[in-house]
């Protein structure tokens, strides 16, 4: 297969398979199989957007900490609407990305202005302010009869607040052609910072290869809910998908396979970049990952020298577990791991790399936990940061290590001995956010080894009191992996994906502590209260205050509430082309009439980005 993925179709327009053969069934194993046509037999019919649609300050996912409603100062967007905002590269970038998101639905040209000092009212101002008490990635938006205003400290949150506004507009905004409708916000304040620093989400692109135009579109889903890391799975006994220039056998040989026969693929380091630039663009941090010692058959077919003696590799395309590893007793071993971790780090300006570490079944504990220290110097000698699945807890202490959880039982006194050495957490646990977990037992495609998973079981969980003796303050958030066996399409991973993702993105961002006050505009309860987040050393003042309005408090980590909200994204989920599980968890709305599509004015200037 070619290193250069087919870029042809672009992510933000309708799902296509990744490869011609994907539109039939494949013969992928006992997981493959006719995963696509099954899956399609259950993908959610077809939700079109209502004329004069309300949405209400409330109905955002994720669940913002503070919000306060005001009837009298909705906005309506005006067709000669500009957006303002402060004269800063990175902030005028996020400006771009709103018109950008705008332009297609509404047919507005909304230019983007830089504006030194104070913005005139009135449009839409992005302001980057000083506010000590947002942290790195908070916001204010406030809407008035007279204009929009979104405030923060850094462009990431400023990129967060567009996510919000992007949900208050009607769900019409998503259409990718212009659309009669009345273009209106909801009136009122939030005041919106994330719980934990770490809300993520992981894709195995070695087991099944997918090119960039898929990755990309799994970007936009992150970024829609403000997710803020991309963990890709780049090796496994399957497939080896990042070009090596010192080891180019590497992608040439390991990349040619994948799970049940199909072609497989690699992206060259340009490509890479290119994810990572996007991702970026979006404030998205990608985290590579090359697994180690073990789920390396792909690496020893490529290269045999770095096999145990006695044993002779071959191409693997199916699904089994903990049957290869490299030698960790020659350094010809530590040789290879040091370039190719060296040139990785070197094209991931982020701070992490993850190392694996799992199912190293066949190494035995002491030679296993003498590799993975040595590992961990490589990897801190070269100024990141390690990360590896929670397997490596035995090894000694590294500065800064995290270990990323994905046990089913909070009782493991290995992974809570290393946070007490100093090791943080991230929480993938198995039985709440593997997206690769079938939603019930008839789903077409994934596992069920750790649980049946539909969007109650993802979202109602704790991760600060989750693992038994591990402080809250160890958790630096929570990370959703696709590990992709079965799924095999762009389709297949946003099936998988939704509705679950946004419900992992909430339990990430949203506060957990009860509100002290709620709306007067909605008999919907919108008010969320200050929290205690770890990211964050203390609590900065509450924002100006509406009247109380009498009602009991709610905490925002609330199903009843929340399974209300997500429901509301189907339309939206529709018009973006996004295919989703009508889960019978949540409340699906009815379905609405279609908006009347209308010519584009002559004036229109807008681009289409992969935002979807």
């Amino acid at each position: 297969m070619s290193s250069e993925p087919s870029l042809s179709s672009p992510p933000g327009t309708p799902p296509q398979p990744l490869h011609p053969a994907e539109s039939t069934t494949r013969t992928a194993g006992e997981l493959a199989g006719a995963a696509e046509r099954a899956a399609a037999t259950q993908l959610a019919p077809a939700a079109p957007v209502r004329l004069g649609s309300v949405v209400r300050l409330g109905d955002v996912v994720p669940a913002p900490e503070r919000v306060e409603p005001d009837a009298d100062a909705d906005y309506l967007l005006p067709a000669d609407a500009v957006i303002r905002v402060s004269a800063d590269p990175a902030a005028l970038a996020v400006g771009e990305q709103l018109a950008a998101l705008l332009r297609p639905a509404t047919g507005y040209p909304l230019p983007v202005t830089d504006v030194v000092g104070q913005p005139p009212a009135g449009g839409i101002a992005l302001e980057l302010t000083d506010e000590a008490a947002l942290g790195a990635e908070g916001y204010r938006l406030d809407v008035t009869r007279d204009g929009v205003r979104l405030r923060a400290r850094t462009a990431a949150g400023l990129h967060h607040g567009v996510q919000t506004l992007r949900q208050l507009l009607p769900a019409a905004i998503e259409s990718r052609t212009p659309v009669a409708e009345r273009w209106v916000l909801p009136g009122g304040s939030i005041l919106d910072r994330p719980r934990y620093p770490h809300r993520g989400a992981m894709l195995d692109v070695a087991r099944h290869f997918f090119g960039v135009a898929d990755v990309l579109r799994v970007i936009d889903h992150l970024a829609r809910y403000k997710l803020n890391r991309l963990h890709l799975h780049l090796t496994d006994d399957q497939g080896w998908r990042i070009a090596i220039d010192s080891w180019p056998r590497l992608a040439a040989v390991g990349g040619a396979t994948e799970v049940g026969g199909g072609p497989g693929g690699h992206y060259t380091q340009a490509d890479y970049r290119r994810i990572v630039a996007y991702a970026a663009a979006r404030h998205i941090t990608v985290i590579p990952e090359i697994d180690l010692p073990g789920h390396t058959n792909a690496a020893l077919v490529a290269h045999p020298e770095l096999a145990p003696p006695g044993t002779t590799p071959s191409p693997y395309a199916g699904t089994e577990i903990g049957f290869s590893y490299v030698d960790p007793t020659s350094e010809r071993t530590y040789d290879f791991v040091a370039d190719v971790l060296g040139e990785l780090a070197a094209l991931t300006p982020g701070p992490w790399l993850h190392i694996g570490g799992d199912e190293a079944f066949k190494v035995p504990a002491e030679i296993y936990t003498r590799f993975v220290e040595r590992v961990q110097r490589i990897v801190t000698g070269l100024g990141k940061t390690v990360i590896g699945w929670h397997q490596i807890a035995p090894a000694a202490h590294t500065d800064g290590r995290i270990l990323q959880w994905w046990g089913t039982r909070p009782d493991d006194p290995v992974t809570a001995d290393a946070v007490r050495r100093g090791a943080k957490l991230i929480l993938s646990p198995a039985n709440h956010v593997y997206l690769d977990m079938k939603y019930a037992p008839d789903t077409p495609i994934g596992h069920d080894w750790a649980a049946h998973i539909d969007v109650h079981q993802a979202y109602d969980w704790d991760p600060a009191t989750h693992l038994t003796g591990v402080p809250a303050d160890a958790v630096l958030g929570i990370e959703a992996p696709l590990w992709t066996e079965s799924v095999t399409t762009r389709t297949e991973i946003e099936f998988m994906l939704f509705p679950r993702l946004p419900a992992i993105a909430e339990l990430a961002w949203s506060p957990q502590s009860p509100q002290p006050h709620q709306s007067p505009r909605s008999t919907q309860p919108d008010q969320p209260a200050e929290s205690p987040r770890s990211d964050q050393p203390a609590q900065p003042a509450p924002p100006e205050q509406s009247p109380r309005s009498g009602q009991p408090a709610r905490a925002t980590h609330d199903w009843s509430d929340f399974r209300q909200r997500l429901a509301g994204h189907a339309p939206r989920w529709t018009a973006a082309g996004i295919t989703f599980h009508r889960s019978p968890d949540l409340p699906w709305p009815s379905q609405p009439s279609v908006p009347a599509p209308r010519p584009a004015p002559p004036n229109q200037n807008a681009t289409n980005t992969a935002q979807d």
